[in-house]
């Protein structure tokens, strides 16, 4: 009896795809993570910064959300700007492909035949291919493109969404370490553990989109998170020992 798959028959449930990937290239996840990150360990910092060198909360305050507003929009611009420039330039490169398929048509399917037969596709199999694929230009585009320099011009991040993703997630981070200096406390040990707090469930949160254990994850951000506000305070406290 013979083992082949009857065309006319759907495939067994043994053949059924039983996973999923998440979006990797859609333009919101790094921009979201790296965010949240830096705008909690940068306020974090900026916030122990000027506790070791001020008396009394209103500037540690004052300081805060300056930290947060600036930092929310520099991250928005700047997130917005790179991937609007990452965007442009593999547009630049797509048009270019289509330019040298419509010139030179014969030799580019001759070419995506080669790398077919590189992946292990039979030559007479990949010519045959390739002379299908190269019967639509826009098609033809496409498969080059993603093939010769990994870019799919339908899938390219979107500037807006990256900016807008930054500056949420930034925000968001920034707001931890103020939450007991709005609600009033001024002591700063409040400030500490929950920014703290924060580093370990961010560190943690991230490795769901990794191998790495959570634990591993939350102790990795808390320690370099709390070393970078620990040297803000100290540096923070000599300056204003100095000034004072």
């Amino acid at each position: 009896m013979s083992d082949a798959l009857d065309p006319n028959e759907p495939l067994p449930e043994t053949a059924t795809i039983a996973h999923e990937h998440p979006d990797v290239t859609g333009g919101w996840l790094r921009p979201s993570v790296f965010g949240a990150m830096d705008g909690l360990v940068s306020n974090f910092a900026l916030v122990m910064g000027v506790s070791g060198g001020s008396d009394g909360t209103k500037p540690v305050l004052l300081a805060g959300l300056a930290g947060l507003a600036a930092g929310a929009f520099s991250m928005a611009a700047g997130e917005y700007t790179s991937v609007a420039s990452q965007s442009e330039f593999a547009m630049a490169q797509i048009d270019i492909e289509r330019r040298e398929i419509e010139r030179n048509g014969p030799a580019e399917e001759a070419e995506l035949a080669a790398m077919y037969v590189d992946k292990g596709v039979e030559e007479d199999t990949a010519r045959e291919v390739a002379s299908q694929i190269h019967r639509n230009v826009d098609n033809a585009v496409g498969v080059h493109s993603r093939e010769e320099f990994g870019v799919d011009a339908n899938d390219l991040a979107s500037p807006r969404l990256a900016a807008a993703s930054s500056f949420f997630a930034f925000a968001l981070g920034a707001l931890v370490p103020l939450l007991p200096l709005l609600l009033g406390v001024e002591a700063l040990w409040p400030i500490v553990a929950l920014s703290l707090a924060g580093l370990f469930a961010c560190g943690a949160l991230v490795t769901h989109l990794t191998e790495r254990s959570w634990w591993f994850g939350g102790i990795r951000q808390l320690l370099l998170g709390g070393a970078a506000a620990s040297v803000t305070y100290l540096i923070g406290h000599l300056v204003g020992i100095s000034l004072g």
